[in-house]
């Protein structure tokens, strides 16, 4: 198992005003996405970052999000380890497998994979 890359998600009162902010001042390309999250990066997919309106589907904030080449080996060890699943292992409609976590700290983590 491996971890492809790790992005920060930001909790956006006005989706528009953050994107204006990350894209113009920040110097961000926006990346698309859908009506409650945008993507904003430059020239790789490492540099990357969402910023986003409550997820609509598992209604929680997830902090960050951490892609992995295996997110059912991932969901396995967590359930056996006792952690928090606040979000259960999910095929999402736009290509994406994941569940979210929360850390010992309190932090909700989005464990993802991508269709290949």
């Amino acid at each position: 198992m491996a971890v492809r890359r790790i992005k920060p998600n930001i909790l956006a009162d006005d989706l528009a005003v953050s994107r204006r902010f990350y894209t113009d001042l920040i110097g961000l390309d926006d990346l698309g996405g859908m009506d409650w999250i945008r993507f904003l990066g430059g020239s790789t997919r490492e540099v990357q970052l969402s910023v986003m309106a409550l997820d609509i589907h598992a209604g929680v904030h997830a902090d960050v999000s951490i892609e992995v080449d295996d997110v059912d080996e991932v969901h396995a060890r967590c359930v056996a380890a006792g952690a928090e699943v606040v979000y259960p292992l999910t095929d999402e409609p736009w290509g994406l497998r994941r569940f979210f976590v929360r850390d010992p700290d309190g932090t909700v983590v989005n464990v993802t994979q991508h269709d290949e």
